[in-house]
């Protein structure tokens, strides 16, 4: 039996490095791209031993006009003022939405629910084209409004369903204790059910940020030069006669940072919201 065990176990661990590897593979590269000059990242056969330089992240984060902020940093702002008010009107509309298909007595309220999940995995090609007309004639292009508005599409959606699997994980008996004790439906929602629900705020909130901040067809059709986004911003490092690969790079890195701070300090509420539909 032990001797079966450990080719069983070398098999599992090898497969399990294979496909770590195959996700942090890509990443890796890009951080090594960013520390490289143009000649090192365009040299055959790729060089692993180089000369670090941070002139990419410079250039990145500082620009060339002094005094000034880089191009990339507004396009960092733009992105946090989007994704951040997105997340912040899709938590504010989405739970009481999600309480409501959880626990009220609605007609076809799983109809809703999956009519709400269908926006989000729905070609986003789909109502591009309808929204940038409807923009362009309303004034809301190249707005902070408009584009917030539209990452409700992504953002509202990821919300009420992760929100009502975390309440319909909680006791019933909690709230109707709250209504013999004369608690009125909101205050039983705020009181009782969202201390409890906390975890699932937190794992929608930041589940909905990521995407909302990784978002590029939003940024690429209804933004101009006022909002343009980070994901726009990684572009402008291709010009008309060349890819500045240290600089796409080194943009890339310092876009992923917000993301990948959230999900290393909220790893677990990420892990449970992501699996809580497939459980169910």
């Amino acid at each position: 039996m032990a001797s079966n065990s450990i080719p069983h176990r070398a098999a599992r661990l090898v497969g399990q490095s294979l496909f770590l590897l195959f996700f942090v593979a890509p990443i890796i590269w890009i951080l090594m791209m960013s520390f490289k000059e143009f000649r090192d990242i365009i040299a055959w056969p790729p060089k692993f031993l180089f000369t670090p330089t941070l002139d990419n992240y410079r250039e990145t984060l500082v620009g060339s006009r002094p005094g000034q902020w880089s191009d990339m940093m507004r396009f960092m702002l733009n992105s946090i003022i989007v994704s951040g008010s997105a997340v912040v009107m899709s938590v504010l509309l989405g739970v009481p939405a999600a309480y409501a298909l959880a626990r009220g007595a609605i007609h076809g309220r799983d109809h809703i629910a999956f009519t709400f999940l269908s926006f989000r995995f729905a070609p986003e090609l789909m109502v591009i084209l309808p929204m940038f007309m409807i923009y362009t004639r309303t004034g809301l292009y190249d707005t902070y409004l408009g584009l917030i508005l539209a990452h409700q599409l992504i953002c509202l959606p990821m919300v009420i369903w992760i929100m009502m699997s975390f309440f319909q994980d909680i006791p019933a008996e909690l709230e109707e204790a709250a209504r013999v004790d004369g608690a009125s439906v909101w205050l039983t929602l705020w009181a009782v059910i969202l201390p409890i629900a906390l975890p699932g705020i937190a794992s929608a909130t930041i589940i909905a940020f990521i995407f909302s901040w990784n978002n590029l067809i939003f940024g690429l059709i209804l933004s101009g030069g006022a909002t343009r986004p980070v994901t726009m911003g990684i572009l402008q490092a291709m010009t008309f006669d060349q890819i500045k690969w240290g600089l796409m790079a080194a943009s890339a890195m310092i876009a992923a940072v917000p993301g990948m701070i959230g999900a290393v300090f909220l790893q677990r509420y990420i892990t449970r919201g992501l699996t809580m539909g497939a459980v169910k």
